[in-house]
């Protein structure tokens, strides 16, 4: 059983709010989220390179939880505004679980790439290797290396009374390096930056590799000549590096921005890492001077920090991956017999699109829709926000191209991006250069919609060709997420988004829309009244159920909502990737409700949201998961498949995401997770790989 709270059962239905505990922990929940992450790593029938990949993630999502979530219960805590979370526990309480489970979790990870994985490689002929056991050729090899293209980039930092302590900065690797003085019998401390620019792993030749903090550690006498090296220990400290960025007026954000960005690189240490046999006097001066509680010491055996293993994981060896995987072209979307790419506005014209990547090609979907508008004379003006995208990206090409050739362009760049600040910042001015108009969005709000508006000049006059999709303008993770976009002509569709556009780039406020869920203004009253209208059927005897995927749901208002349709018998399934703040089956609350998570070789990021509606389906797609912050704080859409058609598709998707043939994870009352895979002999399917071979049938 988990350390949280255990709901009692209450056998006798009451108010939801008679159930002070009915809330899980969302701190938590997303420690539970990345211990399946961890399972999929130990899962031995994955290709094991994919495990060597899902080892990696583990420890990414971790770093980033530790920035950002851990950082802000401690600025909390700090600041003396600790108050109770919805799941009843004080900040100091989640963080002291968080320890703990985070303890048992980094355990778990260090030991299944020191002790499993590690000869399960070299099985493979495939050699994370030590400097002890390399060969002299080999070494003589790293001892070139070393002078050739490490030494000139080290900058060894001495610590006494003329150097202070050096910064150490966030996620950066280091050596805590003690010195003697022969002369003196005198000890110094040292730090030495591994750098970040250089490979992680040094390859030697036939698929094996050694730590580059090994080559460096055992050439330190380079770095101190006629000093003796007594001892190197590897470290790594992890900072607060949530932005905290307070907006005057769009104008000035930009520069607001970039001054935070510099100041993030010196946030408080949340989490030190060190090695397992660490010298405790180096230990003593690296907690004193980082200022840091031994719970946040986290002691490694083996390898400090594993992000590096997506290099080994992207090794040419397909034998130890996934069954490589194309996507395809949309039906709908895909040229009868010419060679060349289809005309997406007549392809529109006869019908809308609902597309599902990967298995729906990105590149010649929704990407080959803005290269189009960008190329047609026709089209007067493009209008297009970006949260996220990706380096050299051919969004942001013809977004360019289209700007040269005069058509009108309009750009909500969202800056405060998370992690992507930077390149954020470099998009905007490119696209400002090329003559685009740039807005960043409405103060105090984050712009997470995804929206792209064609207008086009036709015969029988304009035609807005439109797409909303649930993930981001990015053509390199559209092949590793699993997301959903419409591309529609319908005009009411069209209205709204227009109206939209012009809230985000001028002073409009109208606030209310025909056809779609805008937040902060309707997406939280539109989804209640959904859940409303259900428990209305249900009561009325006509068909009621509710269907939710999304990556968390995590508000409490609609928690509740949820809890209220499940009193009265509503059936609700709701498939969860991450956090999920929700008890299911518990007596006399959510006894209906059926909690699953499904995570594989592609990250589930859609969210979709269907309701029975008394037998005539209501199906929303879009860019809001059911957190405070998407719902309160965020401009975001979710819009309702306007077809029939559409509508299928998505039931489809949900009735095989929900089958009981098909693997995944179930949550229980108590927030633990048990995972359904089935038998050796009878194994449950893998969602992905059913819509896989599902698309490929239907090329």
């Amino acid at each position: 059983m988990s350390a949280e709270p255990v709901l009692s059962l209450l056998s006798a239905p009451g108010a939801v709010t008679e159930h002070p505990d009915r809330f899980l922990d969302r701190e938590l929940s997303w420690l539970r989220f990345n211990q399946r992450v961890l399972e999929l790593a130990e899962d031995d029938n994955l290709p094991l390179l994919e495990r060597v990949r899902f080892l990696a993630i583990f420890a990414s999502n971790l770093d980033e939880f530790f920035m950002v979530r851990v950082a802000g219960l401690k600025r909390r805590i700090a600041a003396g505004v600790a108050v109770k979370a919805a799941s009843g526990l004080m900040p100091r309480e989640v963080l002291e679980r968080i320890w703990t489970k985070t303890s048992d979790l980094v355990g778990r990870h260090a030991s299944l790439f020191k002790d499993e994985i590690t000869p399960l490689l070299k099985s493979e002929g495939i050699e994370l290797i030590r400097w002890a056991d390399l060969t002299r050729d080999e070494q003589r090899y790293c001892k070139k290396i070393f002078k050739e293209r490490v030494f000139p980039v080290l900058t060894p930092l001495a610590v006494d009374p003329a150097h202070p302590f050096p910064y150490i900065s966030g996620l950066s690797l280091n050596l805590a390096v003690l010195v003697r003085n022969p002369k003196t019998e005198s000890q110094h401390f040292a730090r030495v930056k591994v750098p970040g620019s250089l490979a992680r792993f040094i390859p030697l030749g036939n698929h094996r590799f050694v730590p580059l903090e090994d080559v460096i550690g055992e050439h330190l006498d380079r770095l101190f000549p006629g000093m003796e090296v007594v001892a190197a220990h590897t470290f790594r400290v992890t900072r607060n590096e949530d932005l905290e960025v307070e907006e005057d007026d769009a104008e000035n954000l930009l520069k607001a921005l970039e001054k935070e960005l510099l100041r993030r690189k010196f946030g408080p240490p949340v989490r030190l890492e060190v090695e397992e046999d660490i010298d405790e006097r180096v230990l003593g001066l690296l907690v004193s001077e980082l200022d840091v509680t031994d719970e946040e010491v986290f002691r490694l055996p083996g390898l400090i920090d594993l992000r590096g293993l997506h290099d080994i994981a992207d090794l040419d060896r397909e034998d130890l991956k996934y069954a490589s995987y194309l996507p395809g072209t949309h039906v709908q979307l895909a040229p009868v017999e010419s060679a060349s790419p289809v005309d997406v506005f007549e392809a529109l014209q006869r019908a809308d699109v609902l597309l599902h990547h990967p298995y729906d090609s990105f590149a010649t979907s929704v990407q080959r829709f803005i290269e189009q508008a960008a190329a047609d004379p026709h089209v007067l003006a493009i209008k297009q926000t970006l949260y996220r995208t990706s380096g050299n990206s051919p969004i942001i090409d013809a977004l360019v191209d289209a700007a040269e050739s005069g058509k009108q362009v309009l750009v909500i760049v969202e800056i405060k991006a998370r992690f992507d600040e930077q390149a954020n910042i470099r998009w905007a001015r490119k696209l400002e250069e090329a003559g685009c108009h740039v807005v960043y969005g409405q103060v105090g709000l984050k712009t997470h919609c995804k929206l792209s508006m064609v207008v086009r000049q036709e015969p029988e006059g304009l035609r807005r060709y439109t797409h909303i999709g649930t993930g981001n303008y990015n053509p390199k993770t559209a092949r590793m997420y699993e997301d959903l976009g419409l591309l529609t002509t319908d005009e009411a569709v069209g209205e709204d988004v227009a109206h939209l556009f012009n809230n985000l780039s001028g002073y409009s406020r109208n606030a209310s829309y025909d056809q779609l869920l805008v937040a902060p203004d309707s997406v939280r009253s539109g989804l209640q009244r959904c859940i409303d209208a259900e428990i209305e059927h249900h009561l009325a005897g006509r068909p009621a159920r509710i269907r939710i995927k999304a990556n968390a749901i995590v508000d409490e208002e609609l928690i509740d909502a949820l809890y209220a349709a499940s009193q009265v018998g509503v059936p609700i399934e709701l498939l969860v990737r991450g956090i999920c703040a929700l008890r299911p089956g518990v007596p006399g609350l959510s006894e209906t409700i059926r909690v699953r998570s499904i995570l594989g070789r592609f990250l589930e990021h859609s969210r979709v949201f269907w309701f029975a509606n008394g037998g005539e389906p209501v199906v929303y797609i879009g860019s809001a998961d059911m957190m405070h912050r998407n719902l309160d704080r965020r401009v975001e859409v979710l819009v309702p498949l306007p077809d029939a058609a559409q509508v299928a598709q998505a039931t489809q998707l949900l009735d095989t995401a929900f089958a009981p043939t098909t693997a995944g994870w179930e949550l229980h009352p108590d927030g633990d997770w048990t995972r359904e895979a089935g038998s050796s002999s009878r194994p449950l399917e893998d969602l992905q790989e059913i819509l896989i071979s599902r698309h490929h049938r239907h090329r």
